[in-house]
């Protein structure tokens, strides 16, 4: 089992406690022993317990060393960062790995749109959209961004094909309900309807089930498909 985090004040971030334990197997597919396997690599990696930006943005940087990963990287970073206190515990770290690897598509939809919303309000506009459709092709390292790949031209198709011609607000369960429906639409806001361009579930996953260093991977090819989003 999780230890117990003793005494008071803030807990340390080292420590799976019973109750980080208990909420990760409720909440998550992996199994206590799984838990604590990625919690020993997790250390392994983070021996604070601690995941920063700085780190997060050099395992990007691995993966995409032809593109600019830091604007996407910020995105990515700030949404797993689910308490603002900038930087990713264990907990939360296992969460967004949870949904990348076993979530259905609702709730990938859903992490993707935590992604845009940056503000976390509940609701992303054509500049957040915009941002983050330039960040997308720094990351691939896109550098035809006219015509019907202007970030401001995919912003348009985007609230077209949601209904949204006159409005500039997207709320979740409509961003949500959208991709449902249209594969189109998942193909640019969310591209294979995982968390990360390249149809990875994530940079920070390993090749076995039960993982004893977490930020080792094996990686696929970027490319910009139609869209111009990254797939």
């Amino acid at each position: 089992m999780g230890n117990k985090a003793s005494g008071k004040g803030k807990k340390d971030p080292t420590i799976l406690t019973d109750e980080d334990l208990t909420k990760l197997k409720l909440n998550t597919q992996y199994t206590e022993e799984e838990i604590q396997a990625w919690h020993t690599g997790f250390l392994k990696d983070c021996p604070s317990g601690k995941l920063d930006k700085k780190q997060f943005l050099n395992v990007y940087k691995k993966f995409y060393p032809e593109g600019k990963a830091d604007k996407y990287c910020n995105f990515v970073f700030k949404a797993f960062d689910t308490d603002n206190n900038n930087w990713i515990d264990f907990t939360e770290f296992l969460y967004a790995v949870g949904v990348s690897q076993h979530g259905n598509l609702e709730e990938k939809l859903k992490m993707a749109f935590d992604i845009y919303d940056q503000n976390k309000d509940g609701q992303i506009n054509r500049k957040d959209m915009i941002k983050i459709i330039e960040a997308m092709y720094d990351l691939a390292n896109e550098e035809d961004r006219t015509g019907d790949k202007a970030p401001d031209k995919r912003v348009d198709l985007i609230m077209q094909r949601l209904n949204k011609d006159k409005a500039d607000v997207i709320l979740r369960h409509e961003f949500i309900q959208g991709c449902l429906r249209d594969e189109l639409l998942r193909k640019i806001l969310a591209p294979n309807t995982a968390l990360i361009p390249g149809g990875q579930t994530s940079p920070i996953t390993t090749t076995t089930n039960v993982p004893m260093n977490t930020i080792t991977t094996t990686t696929t090819t970027t490319t910009i498909n139609e869209t111009g989003a990254a797939v």
